[in-house]
């Protein structure tokens, strides 16, 4: 492992007198763990340092977990500072030193598809601010009023005289002036660098090894633990005997971890596993340990039929309008649980004193994780810090403090000693928060001219909300559940039904739910847009004329929906055994689309060919890194269509590694074709509302090629011959 130079004591903060708020000058350098320390500097605001030589350094707040959000922001803020983007590069500031200065960088989190949407109005206030800012110190040594001076490309420019210098030379000087309370932004038309695929700015470091991410650290004198939970869900350690490990090579300490834990602490992380392998644990698994996957599933099927349920969504009269429709068509569909299995397992490194701790942590979340650590610390806010590292994955599962709070509880039992906490894949499969178990039961009904003229949607099963955040229940509704199917805000349906109902009856279970990518987007969709199709083919519809005329009142969501349909040829002829199927929704404030090109053997053997995928939100700082996300996307969703499903067993997960919960092979992967069309005047996200489409446009090929629907995924053991 690599060793990483940090400064581990508490940072040093220099504060100038006289600036405050958002344009608080302060003379430091932040390290970022595996990079070098940067040349002297000048922070001209919170968001701007700037070294001598025009280099400029942008703090990202959001993290980074392979989606470029640092690269998108870091655009944002370098369109409105006019620097030379060549010089440009970023480093993390910690939420300890947010907390510091009355939280300066705004919101931590990533997640929810809100890196960009949820702070481009304050990011490029911060660059802005920072150009108006080293204008007006440069205006101020050449006596001429900062109206009369320009800058591009990190160099400021008197026309009238002709004088320019650079940002380099005039920084200490704009470092002491009051920023700026009114900062006018750039007209989207006069972007130079948002709208463009500008180069990534983590590139070089991930090629050539040197991005250094949590289970890489390795700091001085660290320590390496593994740890084991109780493999229930609710159960508790019963006992264990250290006795039978204490003396094998490296081991430094056998430590219960909560009630529900036990972990090994020694030189090397193999070491300590291999003395957790062996460690006899007793555990008292408790009433949970009778649950199966049956059980479970009994318990959200119940749910479709009850007489109680939370509304979502409802318009006109559905039971009069069903009774009343020359057709109906019913489907029930399912989804399963599922696990993030991140590539990176969960990590965090600890060093606990009496007086204070730091982590080291890969988070999606770097406040929620200093709150976490403080906790466990056992200590005021104010004498913790969490370093933020780049993360190997996320998509939901390091939203969460679980993992940080068993390192600085394993830290505060080998105080003034760093260590690592590393779980093994087999802990991290079966101890995450799981995508949530759903059914849906669905309900449509057709007129004479064979129009969708009533639709019931009834989806049961668990809320991650009532899981994970208990408090943001509204009159114990999950308001998430009903994520594309809501009347109106950034998750509305997109169809107009005249006569519908969309509610939800929660069925929790032991096992805990978590925002998996995409969250509750990627069940609905496959209900809604699998049911929809499904409705086209009884009124004897194309699919496509079908959907646009339920979205005319919807011209963003039509226009992407025709762009993948056009983009693919639909209605066109296809090369022989190959069939189109279509899906669209609106999430995370975007319009997404796709149709996909599918094959089935007489074996019954899926090969997706193609898909071309289509998306609308509202502004494209990088459409590269769009194209790059909607990929990425694709390879996630199309993972979980195929293969992916979690099962309990006596209370427990059953798959424990990628030979029971496998993904796509390189070889499975379609051709994607992304087509951006930014219409402007909104900011919608990028990363998850586009994995829902891919996995319904590619069941319903599967219909167009087979004759037969899929309700229950994954497809993996399913019989896909022609019907």
């Amino acid at each position: 492992m690599r060793e990483a130079k940090l400064n581990i004591s508490r940072r040093k903060f220099l504060v100038s007198a006289g600036v405050s708020g958002a344009g608080l000058s302060l003379g430091l350098t932040l390290p970022v763990p595996g990079r070098a320390e940067p040349a002297a500097a000048e922070e001209v605001n919170a968001w701007v340092v700037v070294q001598p030589d025009d280099t400029v350094i942008i703090r990202i707040a959001r993290s980074e977990m392979g989606q470029g959000t640092l690269t998108g922001l870091a655009q944002m803020v370098a369109e409105e500072l006019e620097c030379d983007w060549s010089k440009v590069t970023w480093e993390y500031p910690t939420p300890g030193e947010s907390l510091a200065r009355d939280r300066v960088w705004g919101s931590f989190a990533t997640g929810g598809s809100r890196g960009i949407r949820g702070s481009h109005q304050y990011v490029r206030e911060g660059g802005a601010a920072a150009r108006m800012m080293l204008i007006e110190a440069a205006a101020m040594q050449w006596r001429v009023p900062p109206a009369e001076c320009s800058a591009e490309n990190s160099v400021i420019i008197h026309a009238a005289s002709g004088r320019t210098t650079t940002y380099g030379k005039v920084a200490t000087a704009a470092a002491r002036l009051v920023p700026p309370t009114e900062i006018p932004l750039k007209d989207p038309k006069d972007w130079k660098l948002i709208g463009q695929p500008a180069k990534r700015l983590d590139t070089r470091e991930k090629l050539t090894g040197e991005q250094l991410y949590g289970s890489d650290l390795n700091l001085p004198g660290m320590l390496n633990a593994a740890i084991k939970a109780c493999p229930v869900f609710g159960g508790t350690v019963a006992g264990f005997d250290a006795d039978k490990v204490n003396d094998m090579p490296g081991v430094k300490g056998v430590l219960q971890v909560d009630d529900n834990a036990v972990a090994v602490v020694a030189d090397t992380w193999w070491r300590a596993k291999s003395a957790l392998d062996v460690l006899p644990i007793q555990w008292d698994e408790g009433p949970n340990a009778k649950v199966s996957q049956a059980d479970i599933e009994a318990a959200v099927k119940e749910g479709l039929t009850a007489d109680s349920a939370f509304v979502g969504n409802s318009a006109g009269d559905v039971k009069a309008a069903l009774a009343g429709a020359k057709t109906r068509v019913e489907a029930t569909y399912s989804y399963p649980f599922l696990n993030h299995a991140t590539m990176e397992p969960m990590n965090a490194t600890a060093l606990w004193t009496k007086e204070s701790c730091e982590a080291w942590v890969p988070t999606q979340n770097g406040e929620g994780a200093l709150a976490a650590t403080a906790e466990a610390a056992d200590l005021p806010l104010e004498q913790c810090e969490v370093h933020k590292m780049l993360l190997g994955g996320g998509f939901g599962r390091r939203g969460g403090g679980d993992y940080v709070r068993q390192a600085v509880l394993i830290a505060r039992q080998m105080p003034g000693v760093p260590v690592k906490l590393l779980w093994s894949r087999e802990e991290d499969m079966k101890h995450g928060f799981y995508h949530p178990i759903t059914m849906a039961r669905m309900e449509g009904g057709l007129d004479d001219d064979g129009n969708l003229i009533a639709l019931n949607m009834r989806i049961s099963g668990q809320s991650i909300l009532a899981g994970r955040m208990p408090q943001a229940l509204q009159d114990g509704k999950d308001p998430i559940v009903f994520q594309a199917l809501s009347p109106d805000g950034d998750h509305a349906i997109s169809y107009k039904i005249p006569n519908l109902l969309v509610d939800h009856a929660m069925r929790n279970s032991h096992v805990p739910p978590g925002f998996w990518r995409g969250v509750n987007v990627n069940q609905n969709a496959v209900y809604m847009e699998c049911f929809v199709d499904e409705m086209a083919h009884a009124a004897g519809v194309d699919p496509l004329t079908f959907r646009q005329r339920l979205m005319q009142d919807n011209p963003k969501g039509l226009a992407v929906l025709n762009a993948a349909a056009e983009g693919a040829g639909w209605g066109k002829p296809t090369p022989d055994g190959v069939y189109r199927g279509l899906a669209t929704c609106y999430a995370f404030g975007s319009h997404v689309a796709a149709c996909a090109e599918v094959s089935v053997d007489d074996g019954g053997k899926l090969k997706m060919h193609r898909i071309v995928a289509a998306t609308d939100p509202g502004y494209a700082v990088n459409p590269q890194q769009i194209e790059a996300q909607v990929e990425g996307s694709f390879v996630y969703g199309l993972s979980a269509l195929l293969y992916e499903k979690c099962t309990v067993k006596d209370g427990a997960i059953e798959q424990e590694n990628f030979d029971t919960f496998p993904s796509m092979r390189v070889a499975e992967m379609p051709e994607v074709e992304t087509i951006v069309m930014p219409s402007g005047g909104f900011w919608g996200g990028v990363g998850e509302p586009t994995i829902a489409v891919a996995a319904p446009a590619v069941l319903n090929a599967i219909f167009a090629a087979t004759g037969k629907r899929i309700r229950d995924v994954p497809l993996r053991g399913q019989n896909l011959r022609s019907a």
